[in-house]
């Protein structure tokens, strides 16, 4: 039919894509901005974040507190209140929030909620980069380095999700936890936060390890991180099933 020939023509079938539309107003033509310019606008924001469509879906209102223990409660609410707070604490020195520790805990899909809620109604831009495969990309793409490097450094929100994403390896002796971490991830990283402390500009970081662990592998990093998320930071440790949300339907199950 003709109606889902223009549906399909264009993006908004009620501006045709012009933005607004003439409507008539007591006798007058008037110009009158279409509704779709919010929705291009938020659009233009996820598109630029890289955060995935199904990332797009990790909201407060889908974590699951109910049945977990006091620790992901804590957490939910610490990154509730982080957003509640990022008005009035975006300039300061303490304006960060590091969710640390077990994985699986929830961390990302908190993190990802705030980000979702800046973009969406505060117009905010964050750019999503998760470290394994960020740092890949930047190797990968040496010529567009500086450039992807300035966005880090100059976005209005940065997240960095699993910072130094352990590997694990089974020993005799236990269980080894090794920390990604080579000498140019850390100069890379460190020259990132270092600019977004001294500039006053927010970081949301998940990461499996706790701030002593991150002061091991860089100290002046480490303090850093600590000095920017020290008013909105959760630790979390505990019994691995009772608190990684991605085990517990197999342990119900």
């Amino acid at each position: 039919s003709a109606g889902s020939e223009e549906k399909a023509e264009y993006d908004c079938p009620k501006c045709k894509d012009q933005l607004g539309y003439i409507e008539n107003k007591d006798g007058y033509e008037v110009w009158v901005r279409c509704k779709c310019i919010e929705r291009r606008r938020i659009r233009k924001l996820m598109n630029s974040s890289d955060i995935t469509a199904e990332f797009e879906n990790l909201k407060f209102k889908n974590f699951i507190t109910e049945g977990k223990p006091a620790v992901v409660k804590d957490t939910y609410d610490t990154a509730v209140e982080y957003y509640k707070d990022f008005d009035s604490i975006r300039g300061t020195r303490s304006n960060s929030i590091a969710l640390l520790g077990q994985p699986g805990s929830g961390k990302t899909h908190l993190l990802t909620a705030i980000s979702n809620k800046l973009i969406k109604s505060k117009n905010i831009a964050v750019q999503y980069f998760p470290y394994v495969e960020g740092f890949n990309d930047l190797k990968d793409d040496f010529d567009k380095l500086e450039e992807k490097l300035n966005r880090m450094k100059e976005v209005e929100v940065l997240f960095i999700d699993d910072l130094f994403k352990p590997v694990y390896t089974n020993t005799k002796d236990g269980r080894i936890k090794k920390p990604r971490a080579t000498d140019w991830q850390v100069e890379q990283t460190y020259s990132v936060i270092n600019y977004r402390y001294l500039n006053h500009k927010p970081v949301l970081i998940s990461s499996e390890l706790d701030i002593e662990e991150l002061v091991d592998i860089d100290e002046a990093l480490g303090t850093r991180i600590y000095e920017m998320c020290a008013d909105y930071c959760v630790i979390i440790k505990g019994d691995r099933m009772q608190l990684n949300h991605r085990l517990a339907g197999l342990r119900n199950g």
